[in-house]
């Protein structure tokens, strides 16, 4: 007898504030990475799926977002502004950029 399955890791990689394309809040979003593993006798083998999203924490509104767009959201988090905000359905650019406090370090 065989057993086998899929188990899923949730990451959670960065907390940004953006403006949901839900609710139109600037709020809170956290960046998640999803990996869904192949299990052969409970031990997790190899990732079969890998995909992103962000989350507002003001509504709870889900967006899945590319692994491209994942990079620049990270890149953002870290302090390297890449001008762009995302929420929107399929994950696309939406709205005006945020402006930067100049008073903020």
């Amino acid at each position: 007898m065989i057993i086998f399955g899929t188990k899923g890791y949730l990451y959670q990689l960065a907390i940004l504030t953006l403006v949901c394309g839900q609710c139109g809040n600037p709020s809170a979003h956290t960046l998640r990475k999803r990996v869904t593993k192949f299990t052969l006798f409970f031990v997790p083998l190899f990732p079969f799926s890998t995909k992103f999203a962000t989350q507002c924490t003001f509504c709870g509104a889900e967006r899945q977002v590319t692994k491209e767009q994942a990079d620049q959201l990270m890149a953002q988090g870290n302090g390297q502004a890449s001008g762009q905000d995302y929420g929107q359905g399929g994950g696309q650019p939406y709205g005006q950029p945020q402006q930067q406090n100049p008073y903020q370090r």
